[in-house]
């Protein structure tokens, strides 16, 4: 729990901080709505939905000084579903559709040379761990990441942006498992790992800010893992040396003032979890707030 509250403090620090003049900030918020429902006397087999999702997105960035650059981005994301059993038409209890907590903060030394230094930490995380209904876990599980390295801004106008960076890594997941169902009781385990990075960020606006993308594309090759020695000699002892990827992809597009459509798209690839890979695609058509 204590490194939980250290995450929370950098992620909210960054922000507080952030929110000093001259910093360029981008703040929205998204809310969707899908709802139908079917009488007690309903035939036909249909049985009634609602669906909801909310996410914000956050940026701020200043140029500190000459030499030094400082950036902050914060995605959260939030969404159930409710569902009627089709026969007696009477509500379920609501389940996830969608959650996310994904703070970095990056700053870089940018000194004019081929490449610029740089340091970055991550948080990312989720609401509620729902694996295992009978014991809610907020917050959990937890990753964190350190890094740094060396950092290219390759292209920079003022609706587009690309900039990729590659160094050294360490993580450090945090998980609160389950010792015991009936009572509750959790145990918290952490694991570490290190090895290279490289993360490449590239965002785009058209039709004057009403259509933008961005995406971002994260590698990681580990070099150690701290749990290496309980894997030697199974089948999944060389999983871990597999590089992992998160490929993240959100395209918007504004109807009207507050009305909003985004997809969001997002591949994820670690042999420890899961031999494949893992996609997730949200569509969300809804009310959008611009605060700035």
């Amino acid at each position: 729990m204590k490194n939980l509250f250290f995450a929370i403090l950098a992620v909210l620090l960054c922000f507080s901080v952030s929110h000093a003049s001259g910093w360029e900030r981008t703040l929205d918020f998204n809310l969707t709505l899908t709802q139908n429902s079917y009488s007690d006397s309903w035939v036909g087999g249909e049985a009634g939905s609602v669906s909801w999702m909310g996410n914000s997105n956050f940026k701020a960035a200043k140029q500190l000084s000459p030499k030094v650059n400082w950036s902050n981005t914060l995605k959260l994301a939030f969404g159930q579903t409710h569902q009627q059993e089709q026969e007696t038409k009477n509500w379920r209890k609501p389940f996830k559709s969608t959650d996310l907590i994904d703070g970095e903060s990056i700053a870089r030394l940018t000194l004019g040379a081929f490449a610029d230094p740089y340091v970055a930490f991550r948080a990312i995380s989720q609401f509620l761990d729902a694996s295992v209904p009978e014991v809610k876990r907020y917050v959990n599980p937890i990753t964190l990441s350190e890094s740094a390295g060396a950092s290219k801004l390759l292209h920079k106008t003022e609706t587009t942006e690309l900039l990729s960076r590659l160094g050294f890594g360490l993580r450090q997941v945090i998980n609160r498992e389950i010792v015991d169902t009936l009572s509750q009781k959790t145990e918290t385990q952490t694991t570490n790992d290190g090895g290279f990075e490289w993360v490449t960020d590239f965002k785009t606006s058209l039709e004057k800010g009403k259509v933008s993308y961005s995406t971002k594309l994260t590698l990681f090759k580990a070099m150690f893992y701290s749990e290496s020695d309980e894997l030697e000699g199974t089948p999944e002892q060389d999983y871990w040396k597999s590089v992992d990827v998160n490929w993240e992809n959100i395209l918007s597009a504004s109807i009207a003032k507050y009305l909003t459509v985004n997809l969001y798209v997002q591949f994820l690839y670690d042999k420890e979890i899961d031999l494949k890979g893992r996609l997730k695609e949200t569509l969300a058509l809804g009310l959008t707030y611009r605060l700035f």
